[in-house]
């Protein structure tokens, strides 16, 4: 009794948890020592990535099994489960499979808390144990920019600073100018209090363009944990620059006595509110008229030619513009009628019924001119070859027979070289 007293007093008594939790460490420590990979008894495992809420699936396989149950458990070293008996009251962690071989168990929604080894068990003398290391990805937040407030003057810079946090590992941050990347200076990285994620910062600076107004300048994410693709978040650009001046002509073929209009069109930021019309080298012709960004003329004349000029003022500063008008001569008769025509389409219907009228009544005439000719040239005709007939019998009507008549005829055979005969 004495001997078993001393031995109590020599051992201190120690929880039961504590002497298991101490044999499994040192079988494993044996374990590493006693084993290798060709162990057919030494549990197989793999680390896994997961991204917060996410859910992932720890597996733990033997080659051989001699009846001897799997374990898992946890960072905190507690059991999740032993074969397929739940352990651990966490509705978040499911059994998946469980044979002699085979232990694989989900844990959903996973959390930053969840990071760490998990250990898989199998107990067997001596009791064999795998590591399995689970990171858990802090997803980023989307990116926020700052530092843009009002429009900024061309020629001037623009700073904007693009922050994203939550990361787990620290985010990286990339600038766009539509499809074109920027360079920021380097990302700032921060470690957040109380929890084991990152604050990244970017800053860019940008010496800006009439071009870059409304520009898009983005600011994305790049992490592990955005499987689609990246985070992003745009901020339009405005910028103040002095208008650029163009003048549009009503028509591309002005045509003297017509009415007409020059329009003067200014692109600014803002948009210019104030137009100011000239004639280089001259006035404006009286009969021209100023109207905002219009310039009227009644009635062009040929010397309405010349260069135009309009200025056109936004309050940042003037631009201005230059237009050449030609004038096209037209003959006055006709523009009066093409204007009158113009002016009553019932005018214009008459005095082509007019027309038509005047043009029927000289085709009449030289109809009737030429059945006239026509006539007279009948006449004419006929009149000369009644000559011939009486120019051939002539001094034979009085002779009492065909001999007397021969010899009687006037001229007889002497006269023959005057007779004619007139063909027509």
């Amino acid at each position: 009794m004495r001997e078993c007293t001393r031995a109590n007093m020599a051992f201190p008594s120690f929880p039961l948890s504590t002497l298991i939790a101490l044999m499994l460490l040192v079988a494993s420590v044996q374990s590493n020592f006693l084993y290798d990979d060709e162990d057919p008894f030494q549990p197989v495992t793999s680390d896994e990535t997961v991204a917060v809420g996410g859910t992932v699936t720890l597996t733990c396989r033997v080659a051989e099994s001699d009846n001897s149950s799997l374990q898992w458990s946890n960072t905190a070293q507690q059991t999740l489960y032993f074969g397929e008996k739940r352990a651990l009251r966490d509705n978040r962690i499911q059994l998946h499979k469980s044979t002699p071989t085979e232990l694989s168990i989900t844990i959903s929604d996973v959390q930053l808390s969840d990071d760490g080894e998990y250990t898989c068990s199998i107990f067997t003398m001596p009791v064999r144990t795998a590591r399995a290391t689970v990171t858990v990805l802090g997803v980023p937040g989307k990116p926020v920019i700052s530092g843009f407030e009002d429009a900024v003057p061309e020629g001037g810079s623009v700073t904007l600073t693009c922050s994203s946090t939550g990361s787990k590992p620290p985010a990286q941050l990339h600038w766009y100018r539509g499809a074109e990347k920027l360079e920021g200076r380097p990302d700032v990285v921060e470690s957040n209090p109380n929890e084991p994620t990152y604050t990244v910062t970017s800053v860019l600076t940008l010496l800006v363009t009439r071009d870059d107004n409304n520009a898009m300048i983005a600011c994305a994410v790049d992490h592990p944990s955005i499987s689609n693709g990246d985070k992003r978040t745009e901020q339009p650009l405005s910028i103040l620059f002095t208008p650029s001046v163009t003048i549009k002509p009503e028509s591309d073929l002005p045509r003297e006595g017509e009415k007409f209009h020059l329009q003067c069109v200014g692109y600014g930021n803002p948009e210019p509110t104030s137009f100011t019309w000239q004639k280089k080298d001259g006035e404006l012709p009286p009969q021209v008229k100023a109207d905002g960004a219009f310039l009227r003329f009644e009635a062009l004349n040929k010397s309405d030619n010349g260069v135009y000029l309009c200025q056109a003022d936004n309050g940042i500063g003037p631009g201005e513009g230059s237009y050449t008008l030609l004038v096209q001569a037209i003959h006055p008769s006709s523009h009066e009628e093409a204007a009158d025509n113009a002016a009553d389409p019932t005018a214009m219907s008459v005095s082509l019924g007019v027309d038509h009228a005047v043009v029927g009544g000289v085709v009449a005439v030289i109809v009737f001119i030429i059945l006239c000719l026509l006539i007279v040239l009948g006449r004419y005709l006929i009149r000369h070859k009644g000559t011939y007939l009486t120019h051939e019998a002539k001094g034979s009507d009085d002779a009492p027979d065909a001999d007397t008549a021969i010899i009687n005829a006037e001229g007889g055979h002497s006269g023959a070289e005057d007779k004619k005969e007139y063909y027509i």
